[in-house]
């Protein structure tokens, strides 16, 4: 029997539990649900313990983020398929079985997302995920049914199950077994883009990517850092970086790196315009974090079993987006 375990990373979301748990506790009968803690100073975990008793809860002795949060309380978890979701997250009834069995017939699947629609906009897809993730060859991560900030209207235009690059972190289903042998989440990202990483280090390795549409789950989304964040910017900036340096083949590196310094500047000096200087200066502090910890990035870089991923955009979705107009998926030259 598939062992299916639905973990929650919870960190002073007490809140978000009392909102979104219902939901996860009504229509994920063939599955336990874990709730791992990373040290709330709330009470989260009173009010787990006596409104929901039959929950497992894992603490964390401290807030390890969302990447170690994870690795940390998921060694401590049996089972089969891990699903790592969001605390602001609403599924919906049969939201397990039919990614579980997608899975199961194709062991090459290593995760699976569902569709993400946005919990306050419930006709429209969700910003972190939508109907799958992609990135285009800069770096630049996209979604189906999100490019940058133009989110479309859902109208069925994505109801296939289809490979893609990446599964968002706020819902994602994979086979524990790679989950472990492949390291899990990159602690080093501590929150953002870790998921990215992850899925496209097991691309490399030549497994698939999917999503699911016929499961679909909420998002309310900026649960734990809000969108505008100067923090949440030198994550962004930092992590993509982390994520070229480790990923890319050794010959692409330095021309692609050139590109992305070229238009970060441009980014950082957007931001200054707008009278954002928390996010212009957290543009470069990324470059100088970045440059200061290469060094143990380089170390995690493994073997590039598949150099050309069909799911990577071979042209920039920056000039397609700005330039060209196109904020569709289906605009996209793939």
């Amino acid at each position: 029997m598939r062992r299916v375990a639905v973990v929650i990373l919870n960190w002073n979301g007490k809140a978000l539990l009392e909102k979104y748990l219902p939901s996860v506790i009504q229509y994920s009968k063939e599955a336990q649900v874990i709730v791992a803690d990373n040290a709330s100073s709330d009470d989260s975990i009173s009010f787990l313990k006596e409104n929901y008793p039959q929950i497992k809860i894992i603490q964390n002795k401290e807030n390890l983020g969302f990447a170690e949060g994870y690795n940390q309380a998921l060694l401590h978890v049996n089972a089969d398929y891990y699903v790592l979701l969001n605390s602001d997250v609403e599924v919906t009834e049969n939201w397990i079985g039919g990614i579980i069995d997608l899975m199961e017939k194709n062991p090459k699947i290593a995760c699976c997302q569902p569709k993400l629609l946005s919990y306050n906009e419930r006709k429209y897809f969700e910003y972190a995920g939508a109907a799958g993730g992609y990135i285009d060859y800069l770096g630049y991560p996209f979604c189906r049914g999100r490019v940058f900030n133009y989110v479309e209207e859902d109208n069925g235009q994505y109801d296939d199950a289809k490979e893609i690059f990446w599964a968002t972190g706020a819902v994602m289903f994979v086979r524990a077994s790679l989950y472990q042998s492949f390291g899990g989440l990159d602690k080093d990202f501590f929150a953002h883009q870790e998921e990215i990483d992850f899925c496209w280090r097991l691309k490399n390795a030549g497994y698939k990517i999917f999503y699911y549409p016929h499961s679909v789950c909420y998002h309310l989304g900026g649960g734990s850092l809000n969108k505008t964040s100067p923090f949440k910017t030198f994550l962004n900036f930092r992590n993509n970086l982390y994520l070229l340096y480790k990923n890319l083949p050794k010959e692409k590196q330095f021309k692609i790196f050139a590109q992305r310094f070229f238009l970060d500047i441009i980014a950082a000096f957007s931001f200054l315009m707008q009278g954002k200087g928390g996010e212009f200066s957290a543009v470069f502090k990324a470059y100088v974090a970045f440059l200061k910890t290469k060094h143990l990035i380089k170390a995690k870089r493994t073997l590039i079993l598949n150099p050309n991923i069909k799911e990577i955009y071979t042209k920039s979705i920056v000039r397609d987006y700005y330039l060209r107009g196109k904020n569709r998926f289906r605009q996209l030259d793939f």
